[in-house]
């Protein structure tokens, strides 16, 4: 063996300081060495690869919750005026919000909330809602509110002059610009809420316009009940 002087293959010309061993010789190298673990090498990328571009198998879909549906729980109910539909011919609805004090809010959430003797009125350009009772908060103690309180409803400017003209035309032209709406008498038109209910958090109040009944177009209603139950039950007993 020469010595590494002269420059031999484990000489300086080789292995010495200023020598390069590029990588791929050295792989290339231990693959010669090694053919079997250079092989296993390759297939545990390609599987690897293989792998990673697999799609993922498909999952049953849940479907997805419409953003504008009423809300629904426990905490969230929904309290509708049956009075409305027995005394009034509904003609139109509009949903708006309702301003209301915290207590308030967890009272309309527990469902202690009457609609059945209000009504709402449009004055100087605001709609208010009056006659709704909303029991006292147990827990707020001092800072409760008044149950009985007028409350303003939350529409657009272009909302409330549309209700005007509607107001106005299903009334005939004989209601005063200064008050409109509220309980209405020889078939004018009245704003009546229908439902509370909340939607993505807020309270809501369905408002209807509203036409009174007459006591035979009462007598007509309950009449058509009664019969809608009877057939009901025939239908059961099948």
């Amino acid at each position: 063996m020469k010595s590494k002087q002269d420059g031999s293959l484990f000489g300086g010309g080789f292995w010495g300081r200023g020598a390069r061993i590029n990588r791929p010789f050295l792989l290339a190298a231990a693959r010669c060495y090694r053919p079997r673990a250079g092989f296993a090498r390759i297939l545990s990328r390609m599987s690897k690869q293989m792998h990673d571009n697999r799609q993922p198998a498909p999952k049953d879909q849940k479907p997805k919750k419409d953003p504008n549906a009423i809300d629904s729980g426990k905490l969230a109910p929904r309290i509708v005026n049956r009075r409305a539909t027995f005394d009034y011919f509904i003609v139109d609805k509009i949903e708006c919000g309702i301003a209301l004090v915290g207590s308030e809010v967890k009272s309309v959430r527990q469902g202690k909330v009457q609609l059945a003797q209000s009504f709402a009125r449009i004055r100087d350009g605001q709609v208010f809602l009056m006659g709704c009772h909303i029991d006292e908060y147990v827990e707020a103690n001092q800072l409760n509110h008044d149950p009985t309180r007028t409350r303003r409803l939350l529409l657009h400017r272009r909302e409330i002059i549309r209700l005007v003209q509607k107001l106005q035309k299903e009334s005939g032209g004989g209601k005063k610009k200064g008050d409109i709406g509220g309980p209405s008498a020889g078939g004018g038109a009245t704003l009546i809420p229908l439902e509370i209910y909340f939607r993505r958090g807020y309270c809501k109040v369905l408002l209807g316009i509203a036409k009174g009944k007459k006591s035979f177009d009462k007598r007509h209603a309950i009449k058509e009940r009664d019969d809608k139950r009877s057939m009901e039950k025939a239908l059961r007993r099948r």
